[in-house]
């Protein structure tokens, strides 16, 4: 499904910073995941564009009649974990949701994890996502055991990857 005519995914710019954060918090206690352990309390959410502009680091945003209703990022998996990259914060507002924001974000995601060089990517969500659980695994994602490398969300219950 391709996006509305209206709605383009961007690379994040500061003047961002305030609505994905805005949305990080907005979205993830809609699914109980506001505790401790959780991305909601990660230090980076407050600047998102600063922290993803390291090599390496991406972060996208979805904007629709020029407001941000969503995003999601690349970054090095953490715990030196060579070759892996994490799909991290990716939070869609419910006005982003069933209009193929998802799926056109994973593909951009996908697209620079692959440019960038990395081998496989990780995600760790929870359950009760069931939607998307759903895009992960359309997206060619496997679910897998156990948690890899050191994301500091023991909060996560469940765990994808794949390959690139």
């Amino acid at each position: 499904m391709p996006l509305p005519t209206d709605t383009r995914i961007r690379p994040i710019t500061p003047a961002d910073d305030t609505a994905v954060a805005h949305i990080i918090r907005t979205v993830m206690p809609e699914f109980g995941a506001d505790g401790p352990g959780f991305a909601i309390h990660d230090p980076e959410v407050a600047a998102m564009s600063v922290n993803y502009a390291a090599e390496g680091h991406a972060y996208f945003v979805v904007e629709k009649d020029g407001h941000v209703i969503g995003g999601a990022g690349i970054a090095p998996l953490a715990g030196d974990v060579p070759g892996v990259c994490e799909l991290r914060k990716m939070y869609f507002l419910r006005e982003a949701r069933g209009i193929g924001a998802g799926a056109a974000m994973m593909e951009v995601c996908l697209g620079y994890a692959r440019e960038a060089g990395y081998r496989q990517c990780y995600l760790e969500t929870l359950a009760g996502m069931d939607a998307a659980a759903s895009l992960y695994e359309r997206s060619g994602f496997n679910r897998i055991p156990q948690a890899m490398g050191a994301t500091g969300h023991f909060a996560c219950n469940r765990f994808y990857l794949r390959e690139l």
